[in-house]
């Protein structure tokens, strides 16, 4: 698989709608990607969405080879990764996307498994 550099605006729309029907629970899901781009949200079953916090059951994945990461929601302004976030994002994949309140296109951020910024670019 090619790394990931780019996310599909519709993807991230998505992601932006479910945080804002989430709020002021956190909204939480896996990332696909495919020829370097992620393209699709992958629900996990059972997934618990509390006010600071995602809590996914990560046995309900299927085995998927297009899983690079995670995305999910701060209901605070703050997008950046708590120590607890960067713990999780070393359990799957290698990038993440947290997006904070208000969940526009301004307020999302990507990270890798330590929590530094990656780059990501939204393409059509």
């Amino acid at each position: 698989m090619s790394r990931v550099t780019a996310i599909r605006r519709h993807t991230l729309e998505m992601i932006l709608e479910a945080s804002r029907d989430s709020h002021p629970l956190e909204f939480g899901a896996i990332l696909r990607a495919e020829e370097g781009v992620v393209s699709e949200l992958l629900l996990v079953p059972g997934t618990i969405g509390g006010q600071s916090h995602a809590i996914f059951r990560l046995h309900n994945l299927p085995v998927d080879f297009t899983v690079v990461g995670s995305v999910h929601s701060h209901p605070s302004p703050d997008p950046r990764p708590s120590r607890q976030d960067i713990e999780f994002f070393q359990r799957i994949g290698y990038i993440h996307i947290i997006v904070a309140h208000p969940y526009d296109e301004a307020s999302w951020r990507a990270w890798d498994r330590q929590g530094d910024a990656y780059p990501l670019t939204i393409v059509e």
